[in-house]
């Protein structure tokens, strides 16, 4: 049975990123590939860049990595109120003041999808939806919607991340649309990192949602000891959005 892992939206929170490396590494997972948003919220933007370059992970561009790849002032995120975008508009600032110009370089070089064949089955891993890099796919979107996704891109397997809201759903069609959460900045209130493994025997699927703890503390307090906004601690304290 082939096995792959996929983790993404670690928005720079080293902490969280070493913890799900080391857990990796204990099950002895390989084949791993990142959903993307990499930058944004945290402050180890650089850090966690390197720690993907250097173990050359295939990647996609999130919408915060397209962002600070071209050191745009917006990030492609939808949000709910004012204060939020206040938030949001002084995190992008900060993380293009601190992403180094060579990382800057990778980040727009990340591609926008990756296709994969597990089993029998036609996987297509994007960071929103394949549409659009900031699309949210909520659990709750209507399957009508979900199934002509797969139709457009013809695949049994759609996994995707942005929300940071991990799932799992099998469509009336036997297809399936995963979302991988978050390993940096989790909101389904488990401060915890997630990430995923699939595995395929011929067209059956096995998902695994892994949660893995990490020093949260140690990253909330990087927030708090930069300009970065000090709300982005309470959030990751909580695991909310």
């Amino acid at each position: 049975m082939k096995q792959i892992t996929i983790f993404g939206d670690i928005h720079a929170n080293l902490p969280a990123l070493e913890a799900v490396f080391t857990d990796m590494a204990a099950r002895q997972l390989d084949n791993l590939y990142c959903l993307g948003d990499l930058v944004g919220y945290g402050t180890f933007p650089n850090e966690v860049i390197d720690a993907i370059r250097e173990r050359d992970i295939p990647t996609i561009m999130g919408n915060y990595d397209q962002g600070v790849g071209q050191d745009s002032d917006d990030c492609g995120c939808a949000y709910r109120t004012p204060e939020a975008q206040a938030l949001g508009v002084r995190s992008i600032a900060w993380s293009n003041a601190h992403t180094t110009a060579e990382n800057k370089t990778y980040l727009r070089q990340l591609v926008d999808k990756i296709p994969l064949q597990l089993g029998d089955l036609k996987v297509l891993l994007v960071h929103g939806s394949p549409r659009k890099v900031n699309e949210y796919l909520y659990e709750d979107r209507p399957e009508a919607s979900l199934e002509r996704l797969l139709d457009l891109v013809e695949a049994d397997v759609l996994v995707c991340g942005h929300t940071h809201l991990p799932y799992h759903r099998v469509l009336g069609s036997g297809r399936h649309v995963i979302n991988a959460g978050s390993v940096g900045k989790p909101k389904d209130n488990d401060p915890r990192a997630c990430y995923i493994t699939l595995a395929a025997e011929g067209r059956e699927l096995s998902v695994e949602f892994i949660r893995v703890p990490y020093d949260v503390e140690k990253a909330a307090q990087a927030i708090e000891a930069t300009e970065m906004p000090h709300e982005f601690a309470e959030m990751l304290r909580q695991g909310k959005g």
